[in-house]
């Protein structure tokens, strides 16, 4: 009997198992989805996947409303916007030492950052409410940006110091010749070099506070401070009624920012990518053309 005709047969018979694995995965992604989509549009939805027998705009009509989405949308903005921009800054400041320098520190400290990721944010809650109510931080968006950042920071500055350690530090080993600062050339040298990783860092914060419903439902008791993640809790109804139609709808503006957001810094990180030069320049007039 041949060999050959029988390594084949069983390559392709692991490649077509491989194929409809895929198709299966592919599917449980595409189906919700295709759903959110076709129901948002349909005027009869329902929790089936079906096309639509006529297309209106009706859901969207009675959910563009200044109570119903504008302003959680709004809150859920400045939430996620002004701690994103906080956890990025401070990822980097407390990324560039345990990338730049040695100590017998670092080791312990990224383990317990390792660990602190691991913690679930159900564990942490009851004593944050309270610390919260003790220092008059409940209730207001400063105090929820305040914790959305700190709950966010342990990942994001291991995912920081990760993309640090890729920009060579002759770099700015040239930079301080010129008579920079750290901080100077972590400003002008490292970051713009890892632009790519603080994009990372910077997308996937804001996609984890985005859609976070316990912190802002715990924290924030006004209504109309209420971001869109805890307000489209409002599109259940107390006895199973669920309007599916309004509901996708909402869904889809919902996520609308968050789709925007990667395709802003997708394509500003795609067409500034250049091919590394040939050429070497000496490492004084790097560090110098980095500074100035």
């Amino acid at each position: 009997m041949p060999i050959a005709p029988t390594l084949k047969s069983r390559r392709a018979k692991r490649r077509y198992a491989a194929d409809a694995g895929l198709l299966v995965v592919a599917a449980a992604f595409i189906l919700p989805l295709a759903w959110v989509v076709l129901s948002a549009l349909d005027p009869d939805a329902n929790l089936q996947v079906k096309i639509p027998d006529g297309v209106t705009l009706d859901n969207f009509d009675a959910v563009l409303e200044p109570d119903i989405t504008f302003t959680p949308l709004l809150n859920s903005l400045i939430l996620c916007g002004g701690a994103t921009l906080l956890t990025v800054v401070c990822a980097a400041l407390a990324a560039y030492p345990l990338s730049r320098f040695r100590s017998r520190l670092n080791r312990p400290f990224l383990l317990t950052i390792l660990f602190a990721t691991s913690l679930p944010i159900t564990a942490i809650m009851v004593p944050v409410y309270a610390l919260f109510v003790q220092v008059d931080l409940i209730d207001t968006m400063q105090g929820t940006i305040f914790f959305f950042a700190a709950s966010q920071l342990p990942f994001a500055i291991w995912l920081m110091k990760n993309f640090m350690d890729g920009v060579p530090k002759e770099l700015e080993e040239a930079a301080w010749t010129d008579g920079a600062s750290s901080f100077q050339s972590l400003l002008r040298i490292v970051l713009p070099l890892m632009g790519p990783g603080v994009g990372v860092v910077t997308v996937f914060s804001f996609v984890m506070m985005w859609g976070n419903f316990f912190v802002p439902f715990m924290l924030l008791l006004s209504p109309d401070q209420m971001p869109a993640s805890v307000s489209i809790n409002d599109f259940f109804g107390n006895r199973g009624t669920v309007v599916y139609g309004q509901l996708a709808a909402f869904s889809v503006i919902y996520s609308t920012p968050v789709i925007l957001l990667y395709v802003l810094v997708a394509r500003r990180r795609g067409p500034h990518r250049r091919r590394p030069s040939s050429r070497r320049c000496p490492r004084r007039s790097r560090g110098h053309i980095a500074l100035h």
